[in-house]
């Protein structure tokens, strides 16, 4: 992914240790409480958020307690104990989605979902793939649809797709990505529980979130319940929520959800000797921290949650040292907990 086309963000695909997890099954529950975890603080509006108990992250902590790294351990809980997305991208959207919802709902619980299988996706960069042309994409996400039934669910749909096109990924035709995302929106949301929310990119990408409206509005973000900001990024709560304000009164007062699951020391501005670094602010930065925990009660009229919708830990891509994208990497979430403030 090269900065003139993204900007600030970068997204990972589900990588090995996730794909295990899946393998294995969700539990039956996880152990952590039904306030600050669960969902954030309690209160108006408040609303428990699924935690996957076999998540990268929970396994590290016990395989760290195994060994007698209790320290880590406890750094690590710091993730695994607070509700993250599951990204689903594979061939199977129904099967994904089906289990994860439903284990969330044994839970009495919320799930956050990604759908993350666009053609072009990632204008072919570190997290390129997705469906090899439009039948086959409306039909993974008539799959995902399906795979929700009756279930409550967050949905995040197609990180960077929007504005990747608006600044200037030449690899997909931008009528065609549009109305893609314009059904994937619309078939979603015909799920009685669904909250659907299309990705706008962050503050730092497009700065003038104007450029963003028509580009938004042909991708269906009319029939959404709102917009996504920051997913995979690092731009701060304040900057965040002050687009997410402009972007929504441009919209006619579209709500919005905020990726906070790796801001805590905002975007990174030194530089480095890794391959492509100085020009990758974006892909994993050292010296970040895990952000605001998942909440649901935010004290923003039109900010509907913050979420950690890119799960810490998992790479953006093969910079600075990195695995490939979504793959688990140890020791970057071990520095995410240990920078974070709470």
């Amino acid at each position: 992914m090269v900065v003139l086309l993204v900007g600030g963000c970068c997204v990972g695909v589900l990588g090995t240790g996730e794909e295990d997890a899946r393998t294995a099954g969700p539990g039956t529950g996880a152990s952590v409480g039904s306030g600050e975890y669960a969902g954030g603080r309690e209160g108006a509006g408040f609303e428990p958020l699924w935690v996957d108990p076999r998540s990268p992250a929970a396994r590290q902590a016990a395989e760290w307690r195994l060994a007698g790294r209790d320290e880590d351990a406890e750094l690590m809980d710091r993730i695994a104990s607070r509700p993250q997305a599951a990204w689903v991208t594979g061939e199977s959207p129904r099967a994904e989605v089906q289990t994860v919802t439903m284990a969330a709902a044994r839970d009495g619980r919320t799930a956050v979902l990604v759908a993350y299988d666009i053609p072009g996706r990632d204008c072919g960069q570190y997290s390129g793939g997705g469906a090899l042309g439009g039948l086959d994409y409306r039909t993974w996400v008539d799959g995902f649809a399906a795979g929700l039934g009756d279930r409550g669910a967050y949905v995040i749909v197609e990180p960077d797709a929007v504005a990747q096109v608006v600044a200037g990924c030449a690899q997909v035709d931008a009528e065609e990505r549009y109305a893609l995302l314009a059904y994937a929106v619309e078939r979603i949301k015909r799920q009685p529980h669904a909250r659907v929310y299309l990705d706008a990119g962050n503050s730092g990408w497009i700065p003038q979130p104007a450029r963003l409206v028509e580009a938004l509005r042909s991708a269906g973000v009319g029939q959404a319940d709102g917009f996504a900001l920051n997913v995979s990024n690092f731009q701060t709560d304040q900057d965040s929520s002050v687009y997410g304000d402009t972007l929504s009164r441009a919209l006619g007062g579209k709500h919005y959800v905020v990726d906070t699951s790796r801001n805590g020391n905002g975007p990174y501005s030194g530089t480095d000797t890794g391959i492509g670094a100085d020009a990758e602010s974006w892909c994993n930065p050292p010296g970040r921290a895990l952000g605001t925990p998942p909440t649901t009660v935010t004290g923003r009229p039109r900010l509907d949650a913050q979420l950690w919708i890119k799960r810490p830990g998992e790479s953006d891509g093969t910079c600075r040292g990195g695995p490939p994208a979504g793959q688990w990497w140890s020791s970057y979430a071990l520095e995410l907990a240990r920078n974070a403030r709470s």
